[in-house]
């Protein structure tokens, strides 16, 4: 008995073959295929089949993309302090001047 594929799961799929082709294990050509499949599978086989040659998609391997963007955010967010300080730091010489 083949089990019916939800919304949620045609979507999960596709979300794979985006990062597998960003990962650049499928070209643009073999992405656009495949997810034509996964938007029309009725079932899990056929969603299974779509990305059966591809390697698993591990969790820590998304933590671990998921923490190297954090400390660039970090560091987004450290530079905007520093230079609303030193602004705030040239207004208040600029006031004490007049």
């Amino acid at each position: 008995m083949d089990i019916r594929a939800s919304d949620e799961d045609r979507e999960r799929t596709v979300a794979a073959l985006e990062r597998h082709a960003g990962a650049g294990r499928l070209t643009l050509d073999e992405f656009a295929e495949r997810a034509k499949v996964a938007h029309g599978a009725r079932t899990l086989d056929e969603l299974a089949a779509v990305v059966h040659d591809l390697p698993a998609d591990a969790p820590a391997a998304a933590a671990a993309a998921a923490s190297a963007e954090e400390p660039s955010r970090d560091l987004l967010i450290l530079f905007a302090v520093a230079a609303a300080t030193l602004v705030l730091l040239g207004v208040f010489i600029a006031l004490m001047r007049a």
